[in-house]
């Protein structure tokens, strides 16, 4: 099954053609409401379009601010001002994603994904 992300303006298209690739739906937030939208309008649209949110935007990983339990699905990505981590950061998200295919698994989770690891916050 694939699975559905809406990509915050923060996220590079290697990012985004990387998750095409593995057979992925990925929707940008450009396509959908301004790229200088609030966080609140940001996380809405991706609940509107059933959609799990991925940003690099350290924000979304505040479980007070944005709890995982109200959410259909958050992906932090851990990059840290060091892109070229990106792609070895990619090759263990794509294996955690391919490993969790159904959309539901995510429902309710925050995944904090760095290169050495996938951190999962409910």
């Amino acid at each position: 099954m694939r699975l559905r992300f809406f990509a915050d303006h923060c996220i590079s298209n290697l990012v985004i053609q990387m998750l095409r690739d593995a057979g992925h739906e990925v929707l940008r937030l450009r396509d959908y409401i301004p790229t200088d939208s609030a966080d609140s309008d940001v996380i809405l649209k991706a609940q509107e379009l059933d959609s799990i949110l991925i940003s690099l935007n350290g924000d979304f990983s505040d479980i007070v601010t944005y709890p995982p339990a109200n959410y259909k699905g958050i992906i932090a990505l851990q990059v840290r001002n060091h892109p070229e981590i990106i792609p070895p950061l990619m090759t263990r998200l794509r294996d955690y994603l391919s490993a969790h295919p159904d959309m539901d698994y995510y429902k309710g989770k925050l995944l904090l994904a760095e290169v050495h690891r996938i951190r999962v916050r409910e």
